[in-house]
């Protein structure tokens, strides 16, 4: 919910958009591959316990996933998501982690244009259809690739900031992300910058837990990433963001 109004799914219905969205997201993810070393790939990322090499891995079969998905619902045929499930998803990116920087490039940038194919391939009329990854339409796999794009391009930790989330994106991530905040939680996040926003999340029945901050930091946070700047949260003062005394609520791992 975003200033109290639920969005339908699906945003993404339409190629051109689709298009508009991803393609600089892939150019920009082109850039960083360009400059992609052997210890670079092996080097820690931003998420824990990942290397680079793991969030480039993570990419390669998520686009390859959810290009298949869109493939085979085109003609109207289901199919799992990741052959083996979460398992296999699990296995095929340790498996992949440790491969050279020209091997994570080509197949990261195959994957992502795999993707653009498939959503291009795409008619006004299979845009919702259900595809095999537990009922999600073709439109809802497209805005799932957008946001993981995003997201991981900054986890890689090479150069790329928040300055790539455009305010259509962190309006649709504050969304997406709405359902991190525990029940009986409302949180009004008030963006400093106006570049988007304001978000007003949870349950709408108790008062409100105001954070300020810039809309991508704020959206950073309610993503589990560390801001860049400060997030403030009351009336006035640092919150427990950046050393005060006042911490931020907690926010929940999973949501259905």
């Amino acid at each position: 919910m975003v200033n109290g109004v639920w969005r339908e799914p699906g945003q993404l219905a339409d190629a051109q958009l689709v298009r508009e969205r991803l393609v600089p997201l892939r150019r920009r993810l082109e850039e960083v591959l360009d400059g992609l070393t052997d210890d670079l790939a092996r080097a820690p990322s931003v998420l824990p316990g990942w290397t680079r090499g793991h969030v480039l891995a993570h990419l390669t079969g998520l686009g390859s996933a959810i290009a298949r998905q869109a493939e085979y619902t085109r003609v109207d045929e289901r199919i799992d998501f990741y052959d083996g499930g979460q398992a296999g998803r699990t296995a095929d990116i340790e498996a992949r982690a440790g491969r050279s920087a020209a091997v994570h490039s080509r197949e990261v940038r195959t994957a992502a244009l795999r993707v653009e194919a498939a959503f291009a391939a795409q008619t006004e009329g299979t845009w919702s259809r259900p595809t095999g990854n537990r009922g999600r339409t073709v439109a809802q796999l497209a805005e799932s690739w957008w946001r993981e794009l995003a997201i991981h391009l900054t986890d890689l930790d090479l150069g790329v900031g928040y300055a790539v989330w455009t305010p259509d994106l962190l309006d649709h991530l504050a969304d997406y992300l709405a359902g991190r905040v525990p029940r009986g939680t409302r949180l009004e996040l008030i963006p400093v910058d106006g570049v988007a926003g304001p978000w007003d999340l949870g349950d709408h029945a108790v008062n409100p837990i105001v954070l300020r901050g810039t809309a991508a930091d704020l959206v950073a946070w309610l993503a589990g990433r560390a801001p860049e700047g400060s997030v403030t949260t009351g009336a006035d003062g640092p919150s427990g963001a950046d050393g005060g005394t006042e911490p931020l609520p907690a926010l929940l791992d999973q949501w259905p």
